[in-house]
């Protein structure tokens, strides 16, 4: 059932600074925050809703389109627009996976189902080229997979290898090991992760991230490198994960040290 909505009258102010699709989004922002529209339901057309509020189509059309890159509408082509659910909460970003005893996380395998789209060698990005230190025409060994819930991908990404470790493995076949991928490394290889970083960046997607994210061209994404090493320092994997920004929240909680005796105040900045 479509929402309903007020009239044009006394919504929109013509002499206000703020411009008129800006004050529209201010007033669904406030109906969805206060939970008077539920996630999953549909708004009315953009023509009812430039008749409701008194304004030109194109003007609801850019309220629509700021909206759905905050994250709080959804457009399904050839259905319409409808309120998105909540944000997906990433409270982890690459440690998650090793978890508190190096081990399957149950409660986000019940929540996400993710699928394996391709598994093979192939050219990496000069990112994973670089966080190897291999030329960038190195052939490496690439799991690329695609992670959904009941109605949406969430996420996708891929993991490196390079060939002396995982050439004529089953790390080259394409099937899931129903444990973290870490741990078929370890002992196919040999090798153990030690340290890791990871490395989160904002930025615009690429045409295969918005085809398989089902996002649109100008709507922000969250990319993750992750590249593990082993005892030497040595990258073992480099892995990418790519998040649809307006859907994920990255929570990360942490003990605050407690101050040194020995530390002086007058080192410190503001």
């Amino acid at each position: 059932m479509a929402l309903m909505t007020e009239t044009g009258m006394g919504i929109v102010n013509p002499g206000a600074t703020e411009h008129p699709h800006r004050q529209i989004a201010a007033v669904l922002r406030g109906k969805i925050r206060r939970g008077e529209w539920a996630a999953g339901e549909q708004l009315p057309s953009i023509p009812a809703m430039a008749s409701m509020f008194g304004v030109a189509k194109q003007t609801i059309q850019r309220t629509v389109d700021q909206l759905r890159i905050e994250g709080l509408l959804i457009t399904k082509p050839g259905s319409g627009t409808y309120v998105r659910g909540s944000r997906r909460r990433l409270n982890r970003l690459s440690r998650g996976r090793y978890g508190a005893h190096r081990g399957y996380h149950s409660d986000l395998a019940a929540r996400y189902r993710q699928h394996l789209t391709e598994v093979g060698r192939g050219t990496p990005p000069p990112e994973v080229a670089d966080a190897f230190g291999v030329p960038d025409n190195t052939e490496l060994v690439v799991r690329k997979y695609l992670v959904r819930t009941q109605d949406a991908a969430v996420e996708m990404g891929a993991s490196w290898l390079l060939l002396k470790d995982a050439a004529g493995t089953g790390l080259e076949r394409a099937e899931s090991f129903g444990r973290p991928l870490y741990q078929e490394v370890e002992e196919i290889t040999g090798r153990t992760y030690v340290t890791a970083t990871d490395t989160l960046t904002a930025r615009l997607p690429t045409r295969e991230e918005a085809e398989l994210l089902a996002i649109r061209s100008d709507t922000p994404v969250l990319h993750l490198l992750h590249v593990a090493y082993d005892q030497d320092h040595r990258p073992i994997e480099v892995a990418q994960a790519t998040w649809p920004g307006p859907m994920t929240t990255l929570v990360e909680e942490y003990k605050v040290p407690a101050p040194r005796a020995d530390t002086d105040p007058a080192l410190y900045l503001e």
